[in-house]
């Protein structure tokens, strides 16, 4: 079995993303959760370019990891200058890491033409900065920027910026794809010649970028090539398209092609880790992602179904529970009976495919979906519309009113909304308000305010997908509307439906599925664990 080391870049690279904004807690959590899965390196950031990495620096100083080395990432010394005097080198000793990652230029042009120095002090550059940190104490990985590149235009002089970093004492060797845009021949005959001359002298590494689609194929194929240390983001963003994706690679690595990146027990985490850094991160999992994504192990043809029930391996190339993830039967116009017991079961088991109960909870289901209803991507909607119809549910509350208006001009920053709702709960009245960036935020705050004090665990609850479907654009403004929301309480996550001509009410009705169906199953919860 071969072993790949695996270097998180989520808090260096991935941090270069549009819309990514990382607090130093934020990227505390993801160094726990990155090691808690047992990636090898974590690259943190660059403590010279602004504070907000060198107090997480300090922070990390009091938490041990227990797999994951922490790194510090910077560049070479600047030119002309000596590496002691180098303000961006004194900061990367200042971070405390024992590892740090350096990256050099490995492209001719990129040396005359960008940093404006000759080829021969590039060189001096790279040599005096690996000498300089391990003379210092430190593990160094070199980060060879552009070298595919580099490799294609002068490949001689690439070569040589490779070796001025063993010169200098450089462990790891890691070649940068920076643009993007390499095929995967490329990428193999450039890892092969390199592992040939230089593998024996240092470990091999690949980093490579999205921007052809082709990240992850060029990271496994240089791992079949002589690479044994393998850079990318846990979820892949990161700057223009993003990074080559960890999650897949790990997959694909441990599963299919015999190697070993991370404790054969953790690969199970995948899943939940990559929801973990997702919700810091505050972004929607791609539902669409290999093996940790919703839709990995989802299937909605009636056949296909039919077949997995019989034997996974008919549709799934591999088991959904060896990362940590669920296969998942999509309720639609297309899913046969099957699905829908499948899905039943998995709440309440005593309902069998012959019951009489089943035919009325088909034809409600269609009935429904002709008004517009979609329950494929709405399984928290399914479960409540089932339990009404089999007598396993009770309201948790009743509506007694809720009112809804909006302002323009701004009352103030952030508030454009308000709302007030009157409802009951054991026969007490909560009357309470919200204020929002919108009429649903602010319906959202006043239902979150009047049911707090009946049900704490309502606070759990977060709201992180939110998508309006217009289901008939010929009626103009008075269409009817599809809401789905996307919520979670930090461990699962659930979808509900509504559908209305009254885009309000359709939020609405969403909004109360959600908190219904959270309260429902923190209960059942609770239950099972008294039984």
């Amino acid at each position: 079995m071969k072993h790949v080391e695996i270097l998180d870049s989520t808090l260096r690279d991935g941090a270069q993303g549009e819309g990514i904004s990382f607090s130093v807690l934020d990227k505390i959590h993801i160094c726990q959760a990155l090691d808690e899965l047992g990636v090898k390196y974590i690259e943190a950031g660059n403590p010279g370019s602004n504070p907000k990495d060198m107090e997480f620096f300090q922070e990390m100083k009091k938490i041990p990891l227990k797999n994951a080395k922490l790194c510090a990432f910077g560049s070479t010394r600047r030119k002309d200058i000596k590496c002691a005097e180098d303000a961006n080198l004194q900061s990367l000793l200042a971070a405390g890491t024992d590892t740090v990652v350096i990256f050099g230029k490995s492209w001719d042009f990129q040396v005359t033409d960008i940093i404006k120095t000759t080829l021969e002090e590039n060189l001096n550059m790279i040599r005096d900065t690996c000498a300089f940190l391990k003379e210092n104490g430190r593990y160094v990985i070199y980060d060879a920027e552009h070298f595919f590149t580099a490799f294609q235009k002068n490949k001689d002089y690439a070569l040589k910026t490779l070796e001025a970093a063993v010169e200098g004492g450089a462990s790891v060797l890691s070649l940068c794809e920076t643009k993007g845009g390499c095929m995967i021949d490329d990428v193999r005959d450039a890892v092969k010649e390199v592992s040939k001359l230089l593998g024996k002298k240092a470990i091999i590494g690949i980093h490579t970028h999205n921007d052809s689609g082709l990240a992850v194929a060029n990271s496994l194929v240089a791992v079949q090539n002589g690479a044994t240390h393998v850079q990318g983001v846990m979820l892949g963003f990161g700057e223009r398209t993003g990074n080559a994706n960890l999650s897949t690679i790990i997959a694909d690595l441990q599963l299919k092609m015999d190697c070993r990146c991370i404790p054969e027990e953790n690969l199970q985490n995948l899943t939940p880790i990559c929801k973990r850094i997702a919700e810091i991160t505050n972004i929607a999992l791609d539902a669409g992602l290999p093996y940790v994504g919703g839709n990995a192990f989802a299937h909605k043809a009636g056949m296909h179904i039919d077949a997995i029930m019989k034997n996974p391996v008919a549709y799934e190339h591999t088991s959904p529970e060896s990362v940590g993830n669920s296969r998942v039967f999509l309720m639609s116009e297309v899913a046969g009976r099957a699905t829908i017991i499948e899905k039943i079961q998995k709440f309440e088991p005593s309902i069998k495919k012959s019951d009489p109960i089943v035919n009325d909870i088909i034809k409600k289901m269609k009935d429904l979906e002709f008004e517009g209803y979609q329950f494929e991507g709405a399984d928290g909607s399914f479960e409540l519309m089932v339990r009404k119809m089999i007598g396993k549910y009770q309201p948790f509350f009743k509506l007694h009113y809720y009112t809804v208006s909006g302002s323009n001009p701004r009352i103030e920053e952030g508030v454009c909304s308000t709302a007030q709702i009157k409802v009951e709960v054991d026969r007490q009245i909560a009357v309470t308000a919200g204020e929002g960036d919108g009429p649903v935020n602010a319906l959202d705050i006043a239902l979150r305010n009047a049911l707090e004090r009946f049900y704490p665990l309502v606070s759990q609850i977060r709201l992180t997908d939110y998508k309006v479907r217009v289901l008939d654009g010929k009626s103009a403004t008075a269409s009817r509307v599809r809401v789905v929301i996307e919520s979670t309480d930090g461990e699962a996550t659930w979808a509900t439906v509504g559908v209305s001509a009254d885009l309000i009410e359709a939020s609405w009705i969403a909004l109360c599925d959600s908190f219904e169906y959270k309260l429902i199953r923190d209960i059942e919860k609770r239950f099972k664990k008294i039984v």
